[in-house]
């Protein structure tokens, strides 16, 4: 009688339930630690997953590809690309993920500053003295010439 009693309550916490899941055999999903440098130090590093920190600094992403951006003050932004592998376990062990590059290196060019053009203030030349007409010019001077007439 024991037995019996000892199945029938079995089956009556298995039955409570709709279904069966094996959701508690599951692993996570891999991810992947990667390590964010730049030179010079101190940039915004924003990732295409949503993670960010400011440099050096790491983050923990999900087993996919994403790039990083990395953008500072008077600085040119760059965007590293980076792969992410997943290689599968097995019953004895889990899945792993490794990115690549890592660590993620971006090398910063500085913002070349914009020359607004110079607008140079020409100072009018001192009027010079007119020479005095030569003697032999076929021409009259423009001084002597006479009033016209009305």
């Amino acid at each position: 009688m024991r037995r019996f009693v000892v199945v029938a309550a079995a089956g009556l916490s298995l039955a409570g339930c709709s279904s069966l899941s094996l959701d508690a055999f599951k692993s996570a999903p891999p991810t992947a630690t990667v390590q964010l440098e730049s030179a010079p130090s101190g940039a915004n590093a924003v990732a295409s997953s949503g993670e960010s920190c400011k440099t050096p600094c790491s983050i923990t992403v999900a087993a996919t590809d994403f790039s990083v951006t990395f953008s500072m003050d008077k600085f040119q932004p760059v965007t590293v690309p980076v792969q992410v592998v997943v290689t599968p376990g097995d019953f004895t062990t889990s899945a792993t993920a490794a990115a690549t590059p890592n660590p993620v290196v971006a090398e910063l060019q500085p913002v070349k500053p914009v020359r607004k053009p110079v607008k140079r203030i020409r100072k009018p030349k001192p009027a010079a003295s007119a020479p005095a007409p030569a003697e032999s010019s076929p021409f009259p001077s423009p001084a002597a010439a006479p009033a016209p007439a009305r």
